[in-house]
């Protein structure tokens, strides 16, 4: 029995390229098929649309029944207390004691933890609380930016022949240069090494791609399963890929990719398109564009980060003739 087709597209491709399912193969089929027609690409816009928009609903559904369980779990709680008697030993006061005593910092939306491993070496774990961009500076003088809920692990006094620091999640890095005493940053998937440089890293292990985009200098990648190693410049973007392995280089605007490290977005005669990127990364959304949309409109200017990307939308607005729609993480922007 054949595949029911969709204007030449399979539905199962439809299906795992709204779901984000696709293959690199299927992306190009996917793309190649909307740039056939005007039609095609507004049909797909449509769908996207339609799907999010179902899928909002079920999420908002889903919330409110977990806050219900979360509510009967709290009263069920509260129950089991008023049956039972509590009784503290003197072992689990000083058991309490003693975690609480190894906490140093906590404040200012950063998080400051010591603990020893098996070298007797003391190290520092930093983490940035959610929606907050945090400044540290490592004991090698080396600034450190810690973006959205990153945690990045490092010695409080490096070695006489390395500097080694474990990130989870997504940081800027201006690095103090000393070519006999290599920097390394590793990740669950893989590694950047530099002698002094700035560059953004970025490796959450949640995510499926995991990239170090270069701004000055030179970094080494290379991923943890060997799937390869490269040499950056200035301007370019190495991605791996967790799912198939493959290691690949981009040229980007690299400025663009860290800007969230200052809270400001320069823009110099930029388009929609250029925009929509920068957003996508400066504020964790997914914008997706009319296939009328058109680039003849451009803005100059920096913007600076405001509480919701909807207040930035309203202010170019003011630039660029479009419309919007937010449907949960999603931003659909058509021409006004």
């Amino acid at each position: 029995m054949k595949e029911k087709k969709m204007n030449n597209l399979s539905e199962e491709i439809i299906n795992k390229y709204l779901t984000g399912q696709c293959s690199e193969e299927e992306l190009v089929e996917v793309n190649t098929w909307m740039k056939e027609s005007e039609e095609n690409a507004r049909q797909l816009f449509r769908m996207e649309e339609i799907y999010h928009l179902g899928k909002f609903d079920q999420y908002a559904n889903e919330q409110r029944i977990l806050r219900a369980e979360r509510r009967l779990n709290k009263k069920l709680d509260e129950e089991k207390r008023k049956q039972r008697k509590t009784v503290l030993n003197m072992q689990h006061w000083m058991k309490y004691a003693a975690m609480i005593a190894v906490i140093l910092v906590i404040g200012g939306g950063l998080g400051y933890w010591l603990y020893q491993n098996g070298n007797d070496q003391q190290l520092m774990v930093a983490v940035a609380n959610e929606g907050i961009v945090k400044e540290i500076i490592l004991p090698d003088g080396t600034k450190v930016w810690l973006n959205n809920s990153a945690t990045l692990k490092y010695p409080r006094e490096f070695s006489e022949k390395e500097r080694n620091v474990y990130l989870d999640g997504e940081a800027y890095f201006e690095v103090t240069k000393n070519r006999h005493k290599p920097f390394t940053v590793q990740s669950d998937a893989m590694r950047v090494r530099v002698l002094g440089t700035t560059f953004n890293f970025k490796c959450d292990r949640h995510c499926r791609i995991a990239e170090a985009t270069l701004i000055e200098g030179e970094i080494e990648v290379k991923g943890n399963k060997e799937e390869g190693q490269i040499i950056l410049a200035p301007g370019q973007r190495a991605e791996l890929n967790k799912n198939n392995g493959r290691l690949t280089v981009k040229q980007v605007n690299a400025k663009l990719d860290a800007v969230w490290h200052d809270n400001l977005i320069p823009f110099q005669k930029a388009d929609i398109f250029t925009i929509s990127k920068a957003l996508e990364r400066f504020y964790d959304v997914k914008i997706i564009l009319s296939p009328d949309m058109k680039a003849d409109k451009t803005y100059s200017g920096v913007l600076k980060k405001k509480s919701t990307i909807e207040s930035v939308l309203k202010s170019l607005q003011n630039s660029i003739p479009i419309d919007y729609k937010i449907v949960g993480n999603n931003i659909f922007i058509s021409p006004k």
